[in-house]
């Protein structure tokens, strides 16, 4: 996809999701949904493929082990089917969502400001849930009681 089909495809959706100038979004490449950070990218080595990173947030200090259990968890039973996965940037400690959406060519602008919507819940989950989560809810993780991860 070209600079220019990318710019389009994100000025088609800033517009569908309501704002009023979508400059901002088509510039920087980035959109905020539901105070979750969310970047596109399109690299090189796969062109066929938008790739939406949200910005989660900063993982709590001292939990970082814990936290990559419930990930790895999340990564196998949720996120494998959708071409996505949960990560912690080494430099920054943000935990990350990469979503992949292959088809680039095919995307139609409202399924992506759905799409957008819906891991920006996932976000909402992580913070709201996870990142505050009691030690004993990490615990139970590996005595096998999964019930408390969304899946």
């Amino acid at each position: 996809m070209s600079t220019q089909a990318l710019d389009a495809l994100l000025e088609a959706v800033a517009t569908e999701i309501g704002m009023a100038d979508p400059k901002p979004v088509v510039s920087s490449k980035m959109i905020e949904v539901q105070g979750f950070e969310c970047s596109f990218e399109i690299p090189e080595s796969d062109s066929d493929a938008l790739y939406l990173l949200f910005d989660f947030g900063v993982a709590t200090a001292g939990r970082t082990l814990r936290l990559f259990t419930a990930m790895l968890e999340a990564n196998l039973t949720t996120y494998a089917q959708d071409q996505a996965q949960l990560g912690i940037d080494s430099e920054t400690g943000v935990v990350i969502l990469i979503v992949r959406i292959p088809n680039v060519h095919d995307i139609d602008p409202s399924w992506l400001a759905d799409t957008l919507l819906h891991y920006s819940e996932h976000g909402l989950y992580w913070r709201d849930t996870i990142f505050q989560a009691t030690d004993e809810m990490f615990e139970a993780i590996s005595q096998g009681d999964f019930e408390w991860i969304r899946a």
